[in-house]
């Protein structure tokens, strides 16, 4: 995916990896980084709803049994 690959490049770029030397205040670098993220989750969703089309996945099934790992893993206490 793409846009995954784009928003490694930008936390790479801005946490120096590349020897690159950016002069940005955090909160604009947080902003980049976040539109990278939005990017990948926008991507993300997009598939899905291309499997359900394509593949016949039920997405609602899909999303209930990703909460029930969260809950299990205790990543969520509640729905």
């Amino acid at each position: 995916m793409e846009e995954a690959g784009e928003l490694a490049q930008c936390i790479g770029k801005y946490r120096g990896l590349s020897g690159e030397m950016v002069n940005l205040d955090e909160a604009t670098i947080v902003e980049e980084i976040a539109k990278e993220l939005l990017d990948v989750a926008q991507t993300a969703v997009t598939m899905m709803f291309v499997m359900e089309e394509r593949f016949g996945l039920d997405i609602e099934v899909m999303i209930q049994k990703h909460l029930d790992k969260l809950l299990q893993k205790g990543y969520l206490t509640e729905l």
